[in-house]
């Protein structure tokens, strides 16, 4: 998201002030959000309009968010439109699915309200109940039709007894409290909103305050919290190199469950399970969450594809690049995580070798290439069926294996001096600050060869844009390392996944060419029995060890009706990679190694200074 200079309307004569006292006293726009009944999940939103000309100003609601690549609708939480002049109620009209027509017709100033019913709370929508209220900005403030550009004020008028609000927009300096304002809507959407008696921390950054409010009760400690996110945030500036924030907000939900996070301009939200405190697994887990969402305030926020900003929130946005914008972003957390010292060399190497088997073990991954997946996040994605394993493949899991190769290829081309944050750096230099803008598919190739000194236009044609398989072995050998597949044997597959549900085995996923795609099987049929024998149990668990071409007899339920099957058992096609040195590695395996890793001659990165931050 491209930041766009603050733009003031005319100001306001005298008269015209005096003669609109009770709605705005200054040009723009002011929003007032309340809460007084937190327990029904409802927001109630107060929207100021000055200087509108005109007989109507069409006002909308956003239909997705950005970084969560869904049209989510959020208009349909909105309830009682309703809009006033001078006292005097003005004609509202509903003319699509999230736009109201306000007639005003000699009246530039007047006011619109509105309720949000919130009770989703994740990442990307907006939440309220008695305990707190968090907001996405997409999901509850509406926008004046071809006026975003306009700055705004918004003053946040919390719960009874709620005395915390925090978010990354900038207070005012005067008023009432709780008042902040954004330089336009892109900024107001792109602000998340935390409000009630959470817990707020403090660091210092790269000389850039830092908070951390943290919802939900948790076993953490917040020395270590705040030392570690500390580190994560300045190894992340030598990525890129430069510094554009100069704020910066962590809110983070402790839940029973984890669900994610999103990356905002100054701020993001992480979801975590408020036991992943308890665990070195699950601590590493929220590092690498916190290191994934700071990164995207270089790649996705200010380096970005052409598509992504500034935003039409209307409809779709569609780029084939979201690879890069997300898959390469995890890519980056990863080797933040390991540059921190958080983790070993040999740690990433064998969380990396798990991502490469996790995309080669997916069919889909030869249907879909990392650009169709990108394009077609918007119905795909975020809507997966029983066969998306075989048509599909996770942008960001691809995009990460990708990023991988990509960097050792730089890094072997430029003989250990050049790398994939030397391409990052060249596009946040041209594009952000010095054009202003995104870049296209063509211009990022182009950045690739720049640093490296070379082209890879087959490399991308074939692996990025097509689904030919990445060379894993020939760009790790460039490092001195070799990609060995741990599984070996050749006994037989059934190639369906078997869940109980209500304590029956029911198939929930066929693998394309498979012993069970081939042989019949459907997602949904319940297994009763193998080989004539009763099962209430995984058959995968029977079958294992059986020869492949030995035959298997199933008796299934199928929407009621007791069918037969019978077919030949296929080989497994399964793999398990591992990372490993190769003996005696050159020189220039070496140096090309240091680079990628990011390691000093002679040394290695330390592991985390504790298991859990709890501790």
């Amino acid at each position: 998201m491209l930041e766009v200079p603050f733009r003031r309307l005319a100001a306001l004569s005298a008269l015209t002030l005096l003669a609109s006292a009770p709605v705005l006293a200054a040009p723009g726009l002011r929003y007032v959000l309340a809460m007084p009944a937190p327990q029904t999940h409802y927001f109630e939103v107060e929207m100021q309009l000055s200087d509108f000309g005109g007989r109507s100003t069409d006002v909308k609601m956003p239909v997705w968010a950005p970084g969560s690549y869904l049209v989510r609708e959020f208009a349909k939480n909105v309830e009682a439109v309703s809009a006033t002049a001078g006292g005097k109620a003005l004609g509202v009209e509903k003319v699509n699915k999230n736009t109201w027509r306000i007639s005003h017709a000699g009246q530039k100033n007047f006011t619109v309200r509105y309720r949000v019913y919130a009770n989703e709370l994740s990442v990307r929508t907006s939440f309220v109940d008695a305990s707190h209220g968090y907001l996405n900005g997409t999901s509850v403030f509406m926008y004046p039709e071809g006026k975003k550009q306009l700055g705004s004020t918004l003053e946040v008028r919390p719960a009874a007894g709620w005395k915390e609000v925090s978010t990354s927009l900038k207070p005012v300096g005067s008023g009432p409290a709780f008042t902040f304002q954004a330089s336009d809507y892109d900024e107001l959407a792109d602000s998340p909103i935390e409000i009630g008696n959470h817990r707020v921390l403090e660091f210092t950054a790269n000389n850039t305050p830092h908070r951390i409010a943290v919802f939900g009760p948790a076993n953490y400690n917040p020395e270590r919290l705040t030392a570690d996110f500390k580190r994560i945030c300045e190894t992340s500036l030598q990525v890129v190199g430069h510094n554009p924030l100069d704020r910066y907000l962590f809110i983070i939900h402790n839940l029973e469950r984890g669900g994610g996070g999103l990356e905002h301009l100054n701020s993001t939200t992480l979801q975590v399970s408020r036991n992943a405190y308890a665990t070195e697994a699950g601590y590493l887990g929220l590092l690498g969450l916190a290191a994934h969402e700071y990164f995207h305030l270089w790649n996705v926020k200010r380096i970005r594809p052409i598509a992504l900003g500034p935003f039409d929130y209307d409809r779709e946005n569609y780029t084939s690049m979201l690879w890069m914008s997300e898959g390469g972003t995890e890519y980056f957390s990863n080797q933040i995580v390991q540059r921190a010292g958080f983790i070993k060399p040999e740690k990433y190497l064998d969380d990396l070798a798990a991502g490469i088997t996790r995309v080669e073990n997916q069919p889909g991954n030869r249907v879909q290439s990392a650009a169709e997946a990108s394009y077609d996040a918007w119905i795909k994605y975020y809507r997966p069926n029983e066969n998306s394993v075989n048509s599909g493949i996770s942008y960001y899991d691809k995009g990460e294996v990708i990023g991988a190769v990509l960097d050792l290829m730089i890094a072997n081309a430029t003989g250990g001096q050049k790398s994939y944050d030397d391409v990052l750096r060249l596009l946040y230099q041209q594009y952000y600050q010095k054009l202003g803008r995104g870049f296209t598919d063509a211009e990022f190739q182009d950045a690739v060869a720049k640093v490296a000194g070379r082209r890879f236009d087959e490399f991308f044609r074939n692996s990025v844009y097509g689904t030919t398989r990445l060379d894993y072995e020939g760009a790790l050998g460039y490092a001195g390392l070799k990609l060995t597949n741990t599984l070996q044997q050749a006994d037989a597959s059934l190639g369906a996944t078997v869940s109980l549900t209500s304590g029956k085995p029911v198939v929930s996923s066929v693998l394309r060419d498979g012993s069970a795609w081939q042989g019949g099987l459907n997602v949904g049929d319940e297994i009763l029995a193998l080989d004539g024998l009763r099962t209430t149990d995984d058959v995968n668990k029977q079958l294992a060890g059986r020869p492949a071409g030995s035959t298997v007899r199933l008796l299934v339920n199928r929407d009621g009706q007791v069918r037969e099957l019978s077919f030949p058992l296929l080989a497994g096609t399964a793999v398990r990679y591992r990372i490993e040195r190769l003996e005696n590695a050159t020189p220039a395996q070496l140096a090309v190694r240091r680079k990628w890793l990011q390691l000093k001659d002679g040394a290695s990165q330390s592991p985390a200074s504790d298991k859990a931050a709890g501790q």
